[in-house]
């Protein structure tokens, strides 16, 4: 008789979840997948919204290509040709300086400055200021491999001035997060690496100024979206697995592994019933501290781990606009707002800019992002109140006049994890102790990375641990 397929259970719905379902797929064509999701759909944050002509994004609005495990996901989904490049024109974004929108200095990769004259003449930094950045170049790299706050290193290396109008606006629209807080070696270890074998990151950039030019010269444009928005990868991906068994509307609620017949019992609510059912493997693709609640029966160590993983939150303003309103040319793809200059903005995003297809040509779309670990207190703020901080706050930058045409309100309440000192050896431990239970896998954005890439290979990994647990490691890989 031929044994009963292998069963597992998926809990989550984002992309990190529907990547492990993918790849365990084309790894065990034969395990019998169910995918158990708390909300009514497929896709987590990742959500496109069409208004009228206009096409909104609820969250990340593209991805970027300089990492394979996105663009390699598509093309295995044939979904490639659906995929957009950044507009040529106008590649470049903004910073606030002086209550004005100045271009970000050509060239300037977070904290690897490619372009030493973009540097000399930007309006951003005063002379003193500059010739600290510059000096980097003499200043000794640190003796000990310690672990070290994003804004320690970038002080350290670069000065307080290109730290404060440069490099904290610049991680802060990456992360939502407090770089006094951030581990450089969790959040960005290639500058820690740069410093370590060339002893300066300028002088790191100076020995391969050619391929650090080109990739400053294609910066933006390693950035793609898809034709018709994010949940139009969702949806294909989700259509791939015509066998997976999807449990929308369904909030796990806990599991215990079973050590007589070394199974996953994992308890779920469905319309206000609860039920178990019980699997041969199991992968908690969801937000640390739910996986923690999930968890709690199985390994109280595991979950007081899990748990000290902290979460952002932000709100994201969708304002739409005229661009005979808008004196700015909008020549750039949006712009970052340093602390140092008391705006109550994250950053603003030209998303119809950026990307083609999501506004009529006379109209622009402009996302702004509002909250995250450093001002937490203004989303405590309601609807109306944050769409007056973005409204006050473009009308003084792009110099609007007139109110929007249309406003929508996202919210996200702590979905971005914060990688913070302690990160990778954190992680190491709950690793370790995930692998001391059989047939357990995590997945997601708070481990190796938060973005869509990092998290299809959050996915593709546990697939991969998951297949070789299961006996499917002989089977080809994915791609």
């Amino acid at each position: 008789m031929n044994p009963s397929p292998k069963k597992v259970a998926i809990v989550g719905g984002g992309i990190s979840g529907l990547a492990t379902a993918y790849a365990l797929t084309k790894k065990m064509p034969d395990v019998e997948l169910t995918l158990v999701e708390a909300s009514n759909r497929m896709g987590g944050v990742l959500l496109t919204e069409k208004i009228g002509d206009y096409l909104i994004e609820h969250c990340a609005d593209n991805f970027i290509t300089n990492t394979p495990w996105a663009i390699d996901l598509c093309k295995d989904l044939q979904f490639e040709d659906e995929l957009l490049m950044s507009n040529p024109e106008h590649r470049r974004a903004f910073v606030i300086a002086n209550g004005r929108l100045e271009p970000i200095p050509k060239g300037f990769m977070v904290m690897a400055p490619t372009q030493i004259s973009s540097l000399l003449t930007t309006r951003i930094l005063s002379w003193p200021g500059k010739l600290r950045l510059l000096g980097e170049y003499f200043v000794k790299a640190k003796k000990e491999v310690t672990d070290e706050s994003l804004q320690s290193f970038a002080t350290r290396r670069f000065g307080k001035e290109t730290y404060e109008k440069l490099i904290q606006p610049l991680v802060g629209g990456i992360y939502t997060a407090d770089p006094t807080r951030l581990s450089i070696h969790a959040t960005m270890p290639r500058f820690p690496k740069m410093e370590k074998e060339s002893g300066s990151l300028v002088r790191a950039t100076l020995k391969s100024r050619k391929q650090y030019q080109n990739e400053a010269g294609v910066r933006y444009s390693m950035f793609v979206a898809p034709r018709n928005g994010m949940s139009s990868l969702i949806q294909k991906l989700d259509e791939a697995m015509p066998t997976l068994k999807r449990q929308t509307d369904t909030a796990a609620t806990s599991a215990t592994f079973l050590e007589d017949c070394k199974k996953w019992a994992l308890t779920y609510r469905h319309k206000g019933q609860e039920k178990e059912e019980c699997y041969d493997g199991l992968v908690v693709a969801t937000p640390s501290y739910h996986a923690a609640q999930i968890l709690a029966p199985t390994s109280p160590s595991l979950c007081e781990k899990l748990a000290k993983i902290e979460y952002a939150s932000c709100a994201v303003a969708v304002l739409v606009y005229k661009k005979t309103q808008i004196e700015h040319p909008l020549d750039g793809f949006g712009f970052v707002a340093p602390l140092c200059e008391n705006r109550e903005i994250l950053s603003g995003s030209f998303a119809s800019v950026k990307f083609s297809g999501r506004a009529p040509d006379d109209e622009v779309i402009i996302r702004c992002f509002i909250g995250g670990a450093c001002q937490a207190e203004l989303l405590e703020r309601t609807d109306d109140q944050l769409f007056e901080i973005a409204q006050r706050e473009l009308t003084d930058l792009l110099k609007i006049s007139g109110s929007p045409r249309l406003q929508k309100m996202v919210r996200w309440h702590k979905k971005m994890p914060q990688y913070h000192l302690g990160h990778e050896k954190l992680v190491a431990k709950i690793e370790q102790e995930v692998s001391q239970k059989p047939g357990l896998e995590l997945a997601g954005n708070a481990y190796y990375g938060v973005g869509i890439p990092n998290c299809i290979d959050s996915g593709q990994r546990a697939a991969e641990k998951m297949a070789a647990y299961l006996g499917g490691s002989h089977l080809e890989p994915v791609g």
